[in-house]
């Protein structure tokens, strides 16, 4: 029986991106022959990166990984999922609050798209980080640094040095 490649997207707005993401990045590049990074915009957040922005630092990130694109987008997920032809919506798990509302959100997704979310939990380090509380502690004066990558970090600096001078 020959091998049907399974595409999957991995949405979020990634504003920024943290370690967390790159190590379900990583998970997923290992699942599945096609992995989308699907970025996209929470009208309810106020964003500290445009898409652009974000689509960028991804993609140097994960330039390494050939089967890994970065794209962004601006409908409903499992519009955008349907249209670039995905099979699996990939999401990352940290703890039970997680686990409540992805099965909710998984549930809508595959009753109203027929998309099927697979889930992968995060490694213990990275359980309590989003990109929210980063981005929080962060504008408060808080060292992320150990949460994001370097390179992320050091945009993310500049970023609010230019918001201080506003």
């Amino acid at each position: 029986m020959k091998h049907q490649p399974v595409k999957a997207i991995f949405p979020g707005s990634f504003d920024p991106i943290t370690n967390g993401h790159l190590d379900v990045i990583g998970r997923g590049v290992k699942l599945f022959d096609h992995l989308i990074v699907a970025v996209g915009q929470n009208p309810q957040k106020e964003e500290l990166f445009t898409p652009d922005q974000r689509v960028d630092m991804i993609r140097d990130l994960v330039k390494d990984m050939p089967r890994v694109t970065v794209e962004k987008y601006n409908l409903l997920t499992v519009e955008y999922a349907k249209q670039v032809g995905a099979d699996v919506m990939l999401r990352g798990m940290r703890n039970l609050t997680d686990v409540q509302y992805e099965f909710q959100m998984a549930m809508m997704n595959r009753s109203v798209a027929g998309v099927e979310t697979v889930f992968v939990m995060t490694s213990e380090e990275f359980g309590f980080v989003n990109s929210t509380m980063v981005r929080d502690v962060a504008i408060l004066g808080g060292d992320v640094s150990k949460l994001i990558p370097v390179s992320v970090y050091d945009i993310l600096k500049k970023r609010l040095a230019e918001m201080k001078n506003k």
